[in-house]
């Protein structure tokens, strides 16, 4: 196993779950506006990175179709999330189920590479429209919600751009050893964060 998957990665983890609470990335913690801030709003809470980072992860483990169509499928379905919080709809347990995102991904690139391609983008984009949701509600009336929306679209496929490397660098390594740690560890992290919101 890699130095990176030994060392760095788990340190990693351990930084962003000692984030301050208020650094989740939810509606209600701050003014939102323009393309800078929905470019900055996926990138400002240890829950929307862990889960993005995890998209891009799961995708470069599972390789072949999913290297483009599991960030697709996030990135689609997290868009219709987010028309649905601009238009004042909150999904019920929204919170609960972006932190249960990263638990879900996390297993899935840990323990879940065998299931079928259509099966893993469902899941991702199931779970992309709470994310998308939080997104949408955060945007002040004020902004424009397609300069707003490209913003977090670009921060978010960035986040799938650094898991996609991480995983690349852990295939290289040895799949089959790295992917249970990797994905381990941020299924970890989204039980804690779980257990931070109750």
């Amino acid at each position: 196993m890699t130095r990176l998957v030994r060392t760095v990665l788990p340190a990693l983890s351990a930084a962003l779950l000692l984030l301050p609470r208020a650094a989740l990335a939810h509606p209600g913690h701050g003014e939102a506006a323009g393309l800078a801030h929905g470019f900055l709003h996926p990138l400002g809470g240890a829950d929307h990175v862990l889960a993005m980072v995890a998209v891009g992860l799961l995708a470069a483990l599972r390789g072949g179709r999913a290297l483009w169509a599991l960030p697709a499928a996030f990135l689609a379905l997290m868009a219709a999330g987010a028309g649905l919080g601009m238009a004042g709809i909150a999904l019920p347990f929204a919170e609960t189920g972006i932190s249960l995102s990263i638990v879900a991904f996390g297993l899935a690139a840990g323990f879940g590479l065998g299931l079928p391609v259509a099966v893993l983008a469902a899941l991702v984009g199931a779970f992309a429209v709470f994310h998308g949701d939080a997104h949408g509600a955060e945007m002040p009336e004020s902004a424009s919600g397609l300069v707003y929306g490209l913003g977090f679209l670009a921060g978010t496929a960035l986040l799938h751009a650094a898991g996609l490397g991480l995983g690349l660098i852990a295939v290289r390594a040895s799949r089959t050893r790295s992917a249970p740690v990797l994905g381990g560890t941020v299924a970890a992290s989204g039980l804690a964060i779980l257990a931070l919101g109750l």
